[in-house]
């Protein structure tokens, strides 16, 4: 696979990604020019993610049974559409509804990774998994700076209306970029949403992937959601400015999906899938120390160098995190490319509650213990992974040696 049109998936799906959190950053004008109340305000970022959660199921498996292009092409000008729609609407329930098909078509972006996996050659495939998983995590990491930047100069419309000019200049290079190769499938569409709990059921290597991925994004969920909570608090007292600033932490997860990659091409994934979890549970256990007044370090004393500590714990937590993911994309993409569409769908949702299940235990973590408590939970979430990972790495290994010596 050529390293232009890898870079050229790489931008693509950055920018597939970023209207998914614009609506996190600009809640609040949003719900001002709406006139939403403080609880309805919560639909304006929750619609886009329940959008997206049902586009993994619904719209990235027909890439299984219809031509990649023509289902890239229609999710991307939908997209576009929605966006516009978003931008022009004249009433909240009109916004809210195209937030819902925005997250529904930004399921592209999990079209993106089984069409470069399906382009790559097997020997690099580990390799061009990663460089997308890179575009991807760089896209999700500009989403709410890019968001707030776009309001600031334009207002939250312009924001808007700015990410569907950028997603209508994908949609057109992908007219030219994507090839369009037909698929030998003649499954209907009830029979391939039924066929995803078969899939689920028959691919050994899917669930485990899936169940280790859960769990590490359970401890990134609990991570993320209760560090602006830690930062906002005193000793350090942090604005929005600052704690954005600290969530480009998250550059981590960018460089370490082609090294993951690297590593699954020379066939290195069990071990580095070892190494990713111990990350997990390290970058937590280091973020425990360092934002709590625990075992001799006093936060409030050394705040510069909590501070930065910190951001070094983050990095940690997101290079295990990703290296995973990353990892787990690549096993999953290398099963059966005919049902590349349903594994890559499943993958994520799956994966996707474990990170919405460590959002929610977080808050309840911080009303009970704080941030102590919340590092407890990441590091539970990352010793399950290991657990996990140890047990069907060992499990796999039986049933691979039973079928050698099965005549």
């Amino acid at each position: 696979m050529q390293s232009a049109l890898t870079a050229a998936l790489s931008a693509a799906i950055a920018v597939i990604v970023l209207p998914l959190f614009a609506a996190q950053s600009l809640s609040a004008p949003i719900a001002t020019s709406f006139g939403l109340t403080e609880s309805a305000a919560g639909l304006i970022a929750m619609m886009p993610m329940l959008g997206y959660t049902a586009g993994l199921v619904l719209l990235v498996p027909l890439i299984d049974i219809f031509r990649m292009r023509s289902v890239m092409l229609t999710t991307l000008l939908t997209g576009t559409i929605a966006l516009a729609a978003a931008a022009c609407s004249p009433s909240a329930t009109l916004f809210l509804l195209s937030a819902f098909v925005v997250g529904l078509t930004t399921s592209a972006t999990q079209m993106v990774v089984p069409l470069a996996a399906g382009l790559a050659e097997p020997a690099a495939r580990g390799r061009v998994i990663g460089r997308v998983m890179s575009g991807l995590m760089i896209g999700v990491l500009l989403s709410r700076p890019s968001a707030n930047l776009s309001a600031s100069l334009f207002g939250w419309r312009g924001a808007y209306l700015a990410d569907a000019a950028a997603l209508a200049v994908v949609c057109f290079a992908c007219a030219f970029i994507v090839p369009a190769r037909s698929q030998a499938s003649r499954l209907s569409f009830l029979e391939l949403i039924t066929s995803l709990w078969i899939v689920l059921r028959s691919e050994p290597v899917l669930k485990r992937r899936a169940a280790c991925q859960a769990l590490c994004m359970g401890a990134f969920g609990a991570f993320w959601t209760g560090v602006p909570l830690l930062l906002a608090a005193p000793p350090f007292g942090l604005g929005q400015i600052g704690i954005g600033a600290f969530a480009l932490a998250g550059i981590g997860g960018a460089i370490v999906a082609p090294v993951a990659g690297w590593a699954a091409d020379r066939h290195l994934d069990e071990t580095a899938t070892r190494l990713a979890h111990v990350c997990v549970v390290a970058g937590s256990g280091l973020a425990f120390v360092f934002g709590a007044d625990r075992l001799g370090f006093d936060p409030a004393m050394h705040r510069g160098a909590a501070l930065l500590l910190l951001v070094l714990a983050a990095i940690i937590v997101d290079l295990g995190v990703i290296g995973d993911q990353t990892l787990g994309r690549h096993a999953v993409n290398c099963l059966r490319p005919d049902i590349r569409g349903r594994l890559n769908g499943l993958y994520t949702g799956l994966f996707f509650l474990g990170g919405a299940a460590g959002s929610a235990l977080a808050g309840v973590a911080w009303t009970h213990g704080g941030w102590t408590a919340v590092c407890a939970l990441c590091v539970c979430f990352g010793l399950g992974a290991i657990i996990v990972g140890r047990i069907t790495s060992k499990r796999g290994a039986r049933d691979r040696q039973d079928a050698a010596v099965r005549p």
